[in-house]
């Protein structure tokens, strides 16, 4: 990427330049193309299958809230007429604050949205009626019924439309890519792995001809000159520079030809290693900054993440108990001994902790490892890089692999959490042998939060992610924690455990 910058005179042609015919063969003819007719269309689909999915669902909630309380207090009628004005106003405040068609929105994003916008709405009415003295103010139970409802349903028909669109081709702008390189790459993975976010890739951009080709599936179509020829031709409105070892010479001189053919540039710094989720640009009098809030040293939000685990974690205990009594009974008839299992395991600044399990293997477990990989060289290779085995000769049968794959065995921590030693989401604590695995400064990372029931990589890619994969997902976790975070992992897990996905 060695292009030097242009004269000013020169500039327009520059940016504009006729499209070359070889493009032809491989994006179609630059006058009107049917990709580009459906590429302008694309938003527009979006955003009438959510603002219908969410129209949809919130008008569920409040008939399924209503007929509730109705069902519960005879005497209050099933529907107040008026609320039934509650979905068209939430899809208008939705469509006031830019979810439409929501491009760019991580998930998790989505869901803050949606509950603090049908949140808004929902106070909105209540005052509303206690206002003007309104008898539908008699229906309190109904409408905090719809409204828990609501922010349960919409996020939830949100997603599914998401997916079904997504299913059919139908989800995402088409982006081109500037630049086609180790960032380019990175960046076209996690699209690929985040459909949410709505950008589609279809054309890279390079002049390093060593880069001609494909990228990561995404064809190198020519050179950062040809812009505005694959801009036309593929109806693309996005454009993602990912290239963050450009001069700034360079980059502000493209920048403005750039800015003349595609409406919407998203710009990848080279700030690898910082918080994504909560920062804001601020613009400091022409100067252009970035705001990190750390979440994670918020004292009320620790107040808060604490109060929600006391809570949670004693409703859960005293509702699991049962089935924990009889794995353990189960346990004990397969294996004799103590059906539960304690191992130390490194927990909020350094500090050891019993984690408690029920345990899913055998007595001597240990020695029959050591003699396992011993004698089977690519299962050492596999506990190398995961430090777990698909087929693991510890297990015990049958209750050790229900144990594992429906995650019952880490019930118990549930007591852990009640005493404050563990969270229900963060980074799993884990065994010495795995932390001395981690690089120093990782774990002086990793001891920032309390270690978790749940975390991002159990969510995301569960006992198939190796030791990189495991210290991404867990640094993306602790920059980047919040709240809604913790919400959307354990709204995940319940989906992970549930298909059992890469669990062993």
């Amino acid at each position: 990427m060695k292009e030097a910058p242009r004269p000013q005179s020169d500039m327009f042609t520059a940016a504009f330049p006729p499209p070359r015919p070889e493009l032809e063969s491989v994006v179609g003819p630059a006058d009107g193309t049917t990709a580009a007719r459906q590429a302008a269309k694309a938003p527009m689909v979006m955003s009438l299958a959510l603002a219908g999915s969410d129209f949809v669902t919130l008008t569920v909630a409040v008939l399924l809230g209503f007929l509730i309380w109705h069902w519960v207090n005879p005497d209050i009628p099933p529907l107040h007429p008026v609320l039934l004005m509650v979905s068209s106003f939430c899809v208008a405040e939705f469509a006031f604050s830019g979810h439409y068609p929501g491009i760019g929105m991580i998930a998790v994003e989505h869901m803050r949205r949606v509950c603090r916008g049908v949140t808004f709405v929902y106070l909105l009415f209540t005052a509303a009626m206690f206002l003007t003295k309104d008898s539908g103010a008699n229906s309190r139970g109904g409408l905090f019924l719809a409204w828990i409802i609501s922010l349960v349903m919409a996020p939830l028909g949100r997603w599914l439309t998401s997916q079904a669109l997504i299913s059919r081709s139908l989800w995402g702008v088409p982006v081109v890519m500037i630049g086609a390189g180790k960032t380019a790459r990175t960046v076209i993975r996690n699209l690929n792995a985040n459909k949410v976010l709505g950008y589609r890739a279809v054309a890279c951009l390079d002049d390093d001809f060593a880069s001609i080709g494909s990228c990561e599936g995404v064809p190198v179509l020519g050179a950062l000159s040809d812009a505005a020829a694959i801009c036309a031709q593929t109806g693309a409105q996005y454009a993602i520079f990912a290239v963050p070892g450009m001069s700034n010479e360079q980059f502000v001189w493209n920048l403005r030809r750039w800015s003349r053919i595609f409406p919407k540039i998203l710009i990848i710094p080279n700030l690898s290693g910082l918080l994504s989720l909560w920062t804001e640009p601020r613009d400091l009098g022409g100067v252009l900054g970035l705001e990190m809030r750390q979440n994670l040293l918020d004292k009320w939000n620790q107040r808060i993440k604490r109060a929600m685990d006391v809570v949670v974690s004693f409703l859960g205990l005293v509702a699991v108990a049962p089935l924990i009594a009889l794995c353990a009974v189960w346990i004990k008839i397969v294996s004799p001994g103590n059906a539960f299992y304690s191992q130390e395991r490194e927990g909020k600044d350094g500090r050891p902790i019993r984690v408690l399990k029920l345990r899913t293997m055998y007595p001597n477990a240990e020695r029959t490892l050591q003699e396992y990989l011993a004698q089977n060289p690519a299962a050492a290779v596999e506990w190398e890089l995961y430090c777990k085995l698909k087929k693991d000769p510890r297990i015990l049968p049958l209750v050790g692999h229900f144990l594992r794959k429906s995650s019952v065995d880490e019930l118990p921590q549930l007591w852990n959490i009640f005493k404050g030693e563990m969270s229900l989401v963060g980074p799993r604590p884990f065994p010495a042998h795995h932390n001395a695995r981690f690089h120093p400064e990782f774990r002086s990372v990793r001891i920032q939060v309390t270690p978790g029931l749940t975390g991002l990589w159990q969510v995301s890619a569960r006992s198939n992610g190796n030791l990189e994969v495991q210290e991404a997902l867990d640094s993306y976790y602790i920059r980047n924690w919040s709240l809604w975070l913790d919400l959307y992992i354990l709204i995940r897990t319940i989906r992970a455990v549930f298909l059992q996905e890469g669990s062993y």
